[in-house]
Protein backbone atom coordinates (compact mmCIF):
# COMPACT_ATOMS: atom_id res chain seq x y z
CA UNK A 1 0.00 0.00 0.00
CA UNK A 2 1.53 3.01 -1.16
CA UNK A 3 2.91 5.98 1.77
CA UNK A 4 0.96 8.65 2.55
CA UNK A 5 2.23 12.19 1.98
CA UNK A 6 4.44 12.97 4.95
CA UNK A 7 1.90 16.62 6.84
CA UNK A 8 3.31 19.48 7.87
CA UNK A 9 3.93 18.18 11.41
CA UNK A 10 5.69 15.05 9.80
CA UNK A 11 8.26 17.31 8.49
CA UNK A 12 6.73 18.18 5.30
CA UNK A 13 6.12 21.58 6.47
CA UNK A 14 9.18 22.86 4.43
CA UNK A 15 7.47 22.08 1.52
CA UNK A 16 5.12 25.50 2.48
CA UNK A 17 5.95 28.18 0.13
CA UNK A 18 6.89 31.08 2.63
CA UNK A 19 5.30 34.13 2.62
CA UNK A 20 8.67 36.93 2.55
CA UNK A 21 12.59 36.12 1.92
CA UNK A 22 15.20 36.74 4.61
CA UNK A 23 15.95 40.17 3.27
CA UNK A 24 11.82 41.00 4.17
CA UNK A 25 10.96 41.34 0.57
CA UNK A 26 7.79 39.20 0.04
CA UNK A 27 8.23 36.43 -2.66
CA UNK A 28 6.18 38.30 -4.85
CA UNK A 29 8.05 41.46 -5.08
CA UNK A 30 10.60 41.87 -8.07
CA UNK A 31 13.83 39.88 -7.74
CA UNK A 32 16.13 42.74 -9.06
CA UNK A 33 16.97 46.47 -8.05
CA UNK A 34 15.45 48.95 -10.89
CA UNK A 35 15.64 52.68 -10.32
CA UNK A 36 14.34 54.95 -9.52
CA UNK A 37 13.70 53.91 -6.19
CA UNK A 38 14.83 54.46 -2.83
CA UNK A 39 17.91 52.37 -0.76
CA UNK A 40 16.81 52.16 2.98
CA UNK A 41 18.62 51.00 5.45
CA UNK A 42 16.99 49.68 8.74
CA UNK A 43 17.12 47.40 11.92
CA UNK A 44 18.86 43.92 11.91
CA UNK A 45 16.03 41.30 11.58
CA UNK A 46 13.43 44.06 10.98
CA UNK A 47 13.41 44.02 7.01
CA UNK A 48 9.81 43.19 6.59
CA UNK A 49 8.68 45.50 8.89
CA UNK A 50 10.88 48.08 7.64
CA UNK A 51 9.23 46.88 4.20
CA UNK A 52 5.73 47.40 5.15
CA UNK A 53 5.99 51.05 7.39
CA UNK A 54 7.68 52.26 4.27
CA UNK A 55 5.04 51.13 1.93
CA UNK A 56 2.76 53.12 4.20
CA UNK A 57 5.12 56.12 4.69
CA UNK A 58 5.82 56.70 0.91
CA UNK A 59 2.31 55.92 -0.16
CA UNK A 60 0.70 58.34 2.36
CA UNK A 61 3.44 60.94 0.85
CA UNK A 62 2.89 60.42 -2.50
CA UNK A 63 -0.80 61.02 -2.21
CA UNK A 64 0.21 64.62 -1.02
CA UNK A 65 2.67 65.64 -3.54
CA UNK A 66 1.32 63.62 -6.59
CA UNK A 67 -2.90 63.92 -5.47
CA UNK A 68 -3.11 62.88 -9.64
CA UNK A 69 -2.33 59.44 -9.01
CA UNK A 70 -4.02 56.78 -6.72
CA UNK A 71 -2.59 54.53 -4.02
CA UNK A 72 -1.70 51.21 -4.19
CA UNK A 73 -4.35 50.08 -2.02
CA UNK A 74 -7.02 52.03 -3.45
CA UNK A 75 -9.89 50.37 -5.61
CA UNK A 76 -11.10 51.38 -9.08
CA UNK A 77 -13.47 53.72 -9.30
CA UNK A 78 -16.20 52.63 -11.15
CA UNK A 79 -19.02 54.54 -12.26
CA UNK A 80 -22.34 53.73 -10.68
CA UNK A 81 -24.32 54.70 -13.37
CA UNK A 82 -23.08 52.22 -16.35
CA UNK A 83 -23.07 49.31 -13.52
CA UNK A 84 -26.38 47.50 -13.35
CA UNK A 85 -27.14 46.21 -10.01
CA UNK A 86 -27.08 42.31 -9.67
CA UNK A 87 -30.00 42.23 -8.84
CA UNK A 88 -31.72 43.35 -11.66
CA UNK A 89 -29.58 40.79 -13.87
CA UNK A 90 -30.02 37.42 -14.69
CA UNK A 91 -27.29 34.73 -13.56
CA UNK A 92 -26.31 34.43 -16.84
CA UNK A 93 -25.21 38.77 -16.70
CA UNK A 94 -23.80 38.78 -13.42
CA UNK A 95 -20.94 36.07 -14.37
CA UNK A 96 -20.13 37.99 -17.65
CA UNK A 97 -19.80 40.75 -14.85
CA UNK A 98 -17.98 38.86 -12.79
CA UNK A 99 -15.85 37.74 -16.03
CA UNK A 100 -15.16 41.31 -17.17
CA UNK A 101 -14.27 42.86 -13.95
CA UNK A 102 -11.86 39.82 -13.43
CA UNK A 103 -9.67 40.87 -17.11
CA UNK A 104 -10.37 44.40 -16.36
CA UNK A 105 -6.17 45.58 -16.02
CA UNK A 106 -5.39 46.36 -12.25
CA UNK A 107 -3.61 49.22 -11.53
CA UNK A 108 0.52 49.41 -11.37
CA UNK A 109 1.76 49.58 -8.14
CA UNK A 110 3.58 52.85 -7.52
CA UNK A 111 6.05 51.57 -4.91
CA UNK A 112 7.47 48.17 -4.96
CA UNK A 113 10.08 46.22 -2.83
CA UNK A 114 13.11 44.48 -4.70
CA UNK A 115 14.94 41.30 -3.70
CA UNK A 116 18.77 42.77 -1.57
CA UNK A 117 19.27 39.78 0.25
CA UNK A 118 21.24 41.68 2.62
CA UNK A 119 20.26 42.27 6.02
CA UNK A 120 19.27 45.59 7.47
CA UNK A 121 18.98 46.90 3.60
CA UNK A 122 15.42 47.36 1.52
CA UNK A 123 15.24 48.58 -1.81
CA UNK A 124 11.82 50.76 -2.76
CA UNK A 125 11.60 51.39 -6.37
CA UNK A 126 9.38 53.83 -7.58
CA UNK A 127 6.98 54.49 -11.09
CA UNK A 128 6.09 57.44 -12.42
CA UNK A 129 5.53 60.83 -11.71
CA UNK A 130 6.86 59.67 -8.36
CA UNK A 131 10.19 61.14 -8.01
CA UNK A 132 12.34 59.41 -4.93
CA UNK A 133 14.49 62.37 -4.46
CA UNK A 134 10.87 65.03 -3.85
CA UNK A 135 9.82 61.97 -2.21
CA UNK A 136 12.83 61.79 0.40
CA UNK A 137 13.81 65.36 0.61
CA UNK A 138 10.02 66.52 1.36
CA UNK A 139 9.54 63.18 4.30
CA UNK A 140 13.43 64.09 5.89
CA UNK A 141 12.42 67.83 6.24
CA UNK A 142 9.35 66.85 7.96
CA UNK A 143 11.03 64.84 10.33
CA UNK A 144 13.48 68.07 10.93
CA UNK A 145 10.70 69.93 11.61
CA UNK A 146 8.34 67.72 13.50
CA UNK A 147 10.73 65.17 15.27
CA UNK A 148 8.30 62.20 14.09
CA UNK A 149 9.41 60.02 11.76
CA UNK A 150 6.47 58.05 11.09
CA UNK A 151 8.54 54.35 10.80
CA UNK A 152 10.20 52.35 13.89
CA UNK A 153 12.47 50.54 11.95
CA UNK A 154 13.66 52.39 9.21
CA UNK A 155 16.96 54.30 9.53
CA UNK A 156 19.06 55.96 6.49
CA UNK A 157 17.13 57.04 3.56
CA UNK A 158 18.94 57.30 -0.04
CA UNK A 159 17.50 58.30 -2.85
CA UNK A 160 18.25 57.22 -6.71
CA UNK A 161 16.71 58.57 -9.73
CA UNK A 162 18.40 56.29 -12.12
CA UNK A 163 20.05 53.01 -12.19
CA UNK A 164 22.39 50.82 -14.29
CA UNK A 165 24.62 48.40 -14.52
CA UNK A 166 27.92 48.65 -12.60
CA UNK A 167 30.37 49.30 -15.42
CA UNK A 168 31.92 52.43 -16.74
CA UNK A 169 30.24 52.85 -19.87
CA UNK A 170 27.25 52.29 -18.40
CA UNK A 171 28.01 54.61 -15.64
CA UNK A 172 29.11 57.37 -17.78
CA UNK A 173 25.66 56.82 -19.64
CA UNK A 174 24.07 57.41 -16.27
CA UNK A 175 25.75 60.46 -15.49
CA UNK A 176 24.51 62.35 -18.93
CA UNK A 177 21.28 61.03 -17.28
CA UNK A 178 21.20 62.73 -14.15
CA UNK A 179 23.87 65.26 -13.68
CA UNK A 180 23.26 66.99 -16.65
CA UNK A 181 19.71 68.05 -16.41
CA UNK A 182 20.49 69.01 -12.62
CA UNK A 183 23.35 71.57 -13.44
CA UNK A 184 21.44 72.73 -16.64
CA UNK A 185 18.90 74.14 -14.40
CA UNK A 186 20.05 76.97 -13.28
CA UNK A 187 21.75 78.78 -16.06
CA UNK A 188 24.78 80.41 -15.57
CA UNK A 189 25.40 79.25 -11.91
CA UNK A 190 28.10 77.47 -11.18
CA UNK A 191 27.85 75.04 -7.91
CA UNK A 192 30.30 73.59 -5.34
CA UNK A 193 29.66 69.67 -5.15
CA UNK A 194 30.73 66.27 -3.68
CA UNK A 195 30.34 63.15 -4.77
CA UNK A 196 29.18 60.78 -1.79
CA UNK A 197 29.71 56.78 -2.75
CA UNK A 198 28.56 54.03 -1.12
CA UNK A 199 30.09 50.58 -2.32
CA UNK A 200 27.88 47.51 -0.98
CA UNK A 201 28.94 44.02 -1.93
CA UNK A 202 31.04 45.20 -5.48
CA UNK A 203 34.33 43.85 -5.52
CA UNK A 204 35.10 44.98 -9.51
CA UNK A 205 35.48 48.83 -9.53
CA UNK A 206 37.38 50.68 -6.33
CA UNK A 207 36.78 53.45 -5.32
CA UNK A 208 38.73 55.89 -6.72
CA UNK A 209 38.12 54.35 -10.23
CA UNK A 210 34.26 55.24 -9.51
CA UNK A 211 34.56 58.96 -8.10
CA UNK A 212 37.42 59.86 -10.84
CA UNK A 213 34.86 58.36 -13.79
CA UNK A 214 32.20 60.73 -12.26
CA UNK A 215 33.64 63.91 -11.71
CA UNK A 216 34.75 63.63 -15.14
CA UNK A 217 31.09 63.84 -16.45
CA UNK A 218 30.09 66.35 -13.89
CA UNK A 219 29.58 69.82 -16.53
CA UNK A 220 32.15 72.37 -16.77
CA UNK A 221 32.31 75.09 -14.42
CA UNK A 222 31.03 73.56 -11.27
CA UNK A 223 33.88 72.67 -8.35
CA UNK A 224 34.42 69.75 -5.94
CA UNK A 225 34.38 71.21 -1.94
CA UNK A 226 34.66 68.12 0.48
CA UNK A 227 33.78 70.58 3.36
CA UNK A 228 30.81 72.69 2.53
CA UNK A 229 28.92 71.53 -0.69
CA UNK A 230 26.05 72.92 -2.24
CA UNK A 231 25.21 69.82 -3.72
CA UNK A 232 25.93 66.27 -3.19
CA UNK A 233 25.71 63.81 -5.73
CA UNK A 234 24.78 60.55 -4.06
CA UNK A 235 26.19 57.19 -5.64
CA UNK A 236 24.75 54.18 -4.34
CA UNK A 237 26.88 50.45 -5.96
CA UNK A 238 25.05 47.48 -4.27
CA UNK A 239 26.59 44.10 -6.49
CA UNK A 240 26.00 45.21 -10.09
CA UNK A 241 24.01 47.88 -9.95
CA UNK A 242 24.74 51.78 -9.81
CA UNK A 243 22.51 54.03 -8.87
CA UNK A 244 22.56 57.68 -8.56
CA UNK A 245 20.99 61.43 -7.59
CA UNK A 246 21.73 64.92 -6.73
CA UNK A 247 20.57 66.07 -3.79
CA UNK A 248 20.85 69.27 -1.37
CA UNK A 249 21.41 69.72 2.51
CA UNK A 250 22.69 66.16 2.71
CA UNK A 251 24.91 66.67 5.43
CA UNK A 252 22.68 69.76 7.30
CA UNK A 253 20.01 66.62 7.53
CA UNK A 254 22.01 64.14 8.94
CA UNK A 255 22.88 62.51 5.47
CA UNK A 256 19.05 61.45 5.55
CA UNK A 257 19.16 59.66 8.86
CA UNK A 258 15.56 60.21 10.09
CA UNK A 259 16.63 58.53 13.44
CA UNK A 260 19.54 61.09 13.91
CA UNK A 261 17.42 63.79 13.05
CA UNK A 262 14.54 63.17 15.30
CA UNK A 263 17.00 62.66 18.05
CA UNK A 264 18.29 66.29 17.36
CA UNK A 265 14.58 67.51 17.46
CA UNK A 266 13.78 65.50 20.70
CA UNK A 267 17.31 66.93 22.61
CA UNK A 268 16.66 71.03 21.25
CA UNK A 269 12.76 70.44 23.01
CA UNK A 270 14.49 69.20 26.08
CA UNK A 271 17.18 72.31 26.31
CA UNK A 272 14.05 74.63 25.16
CA UNK A 273 12.19 73.05 27.91
CA UNK A 274 15.43 73.30 30.91
CA UNK A 275 15.87 76.59 29.40
CA UNK A 276 12.29 78.01 30.52
CA UNK A 277 12.13 76.35 34.14
CA UNK A 278 15.58 78.14 34.81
Amino acid sequence: MPSKRPSASQGGGDRRKKKYRSDGTPVWSKRHIDGPGVWVTCVKGKEKQAVGELYELFNSLASELWPEIRGDHDEDNVDESDVEHDDDLSIEAQIANEVSAMKRPRKQQRFQSCQTDTACLVFISCKPPVDPVKLVATHVQNVQATGLTHTRHSLRFSPVAATCVTNLPEIEALCRTVLKPFFAEEVGQKFTYKIELKIRNHTTLNRSVLIESIAKCVPEGHSVDLENPEVFIIVEVFKSVCGMSVVRDYYKLKKFNVAELAGTKTSERAATSISRIE
